[in-house]
């Protein structure tokens, strides 16, 4: 399967994915894009702009994820906004479901947060998180899709002293690299097993999960 992975950040979603796929990542920050090409050296890897990439190359890829940024999604803007850190939402979140939607042929999935808002489009919802997807999302453990959240009842909860334990659970070792701000890379990693499901979920398979996998443990 040709897959577009945008806003791939270090690669949480694509690392169970295994190397029978041809990949195409896509990453704004070259630091950021340095981790991902360390762990998936085979993967095709562009440093640029994922929202133009997708409307100018959609059409060669069976499958499309999208995790656009979401800070001027979530609910921190409520506090932030009282606060007067004024921002308008960023709307190339909705012109990439609504383009997809419309006028991609493959699969696509679009991941998000929950918004402060309600959503204009009716999204499928896991823990946390907004899926659109014109394929049928797997279910799974609410508390399990707690990605980077604050929530303290979920296993994956970032403190400032856990970037080492997450970074275990998540199968990475940041410390050779020079990364602006280790937590923010690591909270906005999806949690590998999550990526596999959604992944097995577009293939039609049965979903299978890694021996140890979080999956198991819940």
């Amino acid at each position: 399967m040709r897959i577009l992975n945008l806003y791939a950040g270090i690669g949480g979603n694509r690392k169970l994915w295994g190397d029978e796929h041809e990949i195409t990542a896509v990453e704004y920050d070259p630091k950021i894009a340095k981790v991902y090409a360390h762990y998936f050296p085979n993967d095709e890897l562009v440093v640029g702009d994922a929202h133009q990439y997708l409307l100018d190359h959609h059409s060669k890829y069976d499958l499309v994820w999208s995790s656009p940024p979401c800070p001027t999604h979530s609910g921190t803007n409520n506090f932030l906004n009282a606060q007067g850190h004024i921002r308008y939402p960023a709307m190339e979140l909705w012109q990439e479901i609504i383009y997809l939607k419309h006028f991609h042929k493959g699969l696509y999935v679009v991941e998000n947060v929950i918004s402060y808002y309600g959503p204009i489009m009716f999204p499928e919802i896991r823990g946390r998180h907004y899926f659109w997807a014109n394929f049928t999302m797997p279910e799974y453990s609410d508390d399990f899709a707690q990605i980077g959240t604050m929530n303290q009842k979920a296993r994956l909860t970032i403190a400032r002293s856990q970037v080492k334990d997450f970074e275990r659970e998540l199968g990475y070792d940041l410390r050779e690299f020079d990364l602006d701000d280790y937590r923010k890379v690591l909270r906005n990693c999806v949690v590998p097993e999550l990526g596999l499901a959604i992944l097995n979920s577009a293939l039609g398979k049965a979903i299978e999960y890694p021996q140890d996998s979080l999956f198991g443990t819940w």
